[in-house]
């Protein structure tokens, strides 16, 4: 009995608690979106990464800021989420078309612009984040919105539906006929 608890405490004591780095991960060719399962790399547009506790592998994904502002608020987490990262708009080089694989800033700290003429890589309005306010008001500026913080952000900003146009519904028509006639041989 004796040499059981020895052993016991023996290995609680030589038992190294890992912890869950926050940092944010580059985006690579195998990153995929949480909600579209797409690749981040196709869709252009400011990206965000979301941190959970409990899951110390890969982040979750989004294809556009607005989606993980959206999950964030979501009532039903199964785990806390312990850091959102987004991509600096403002940092050297980012562009629409290429936003930056590791220009990511806390999501807390960033100026978002909202309600801008941009569409994110999913075709929804997009929060579009900068690390400096100068950046954010510059944008505001060109493309409209205004400049807010992310607990600022009204709800309806990131779960209000996108509006289809006719030709969408054509195209969704057009995608659903090819799979059917697909699976159907």
């Amino acid at each position: 009995m004796k040499r059981a608890l020895v052993l016991i405490l023996l290995l609680s004591a030589c038992k190294e608690d890992v912890a869950q780095s926050l940092d944010p991960v580059a985006l690579t060719p195998d990153a995929v979106g949480h909600y579209c399962q797409m690749n981040l790399l196709e869709h252009e547009g400011p990206k965000a990464q979301v941190h959970l506790g409990g899951l110390p592998g890969a982040p979750l994904f989004f294809s556009q800021v607005r989606d993980a502002v959206a999950y964030a608020r979501l009532p039903e987490q199964s785990h806390p989420i312990l850091a959102i990262w987004v991509n600096d708009m403002g940092a050297p080089g980012a562009t629409w078309a290429e936003p930056g694989a590791a220009n990511w800033i806390d999501a807390r700290s960033a100026h978002f612009v909202v309600g801008s003429s941009r569409e994110g890589g999913m075709g929804a309005p997009e929060l579009v984040p900068f690390a400096r306010l100068e950046d954010a008001a510059a944008f505001a500026s060109a493309h409209g919105g205004a400049v807010m913080a992310l607990n600022a952000i009204p709800d309806d900003a990131v779960t209000a539906p996108v509006a289809q146009t006719p030709e969408d519904d054509a195209d969704f028509e057009r995608r659903l006929k090819a799979l059917s006639q697909k699976a159907g041989g």
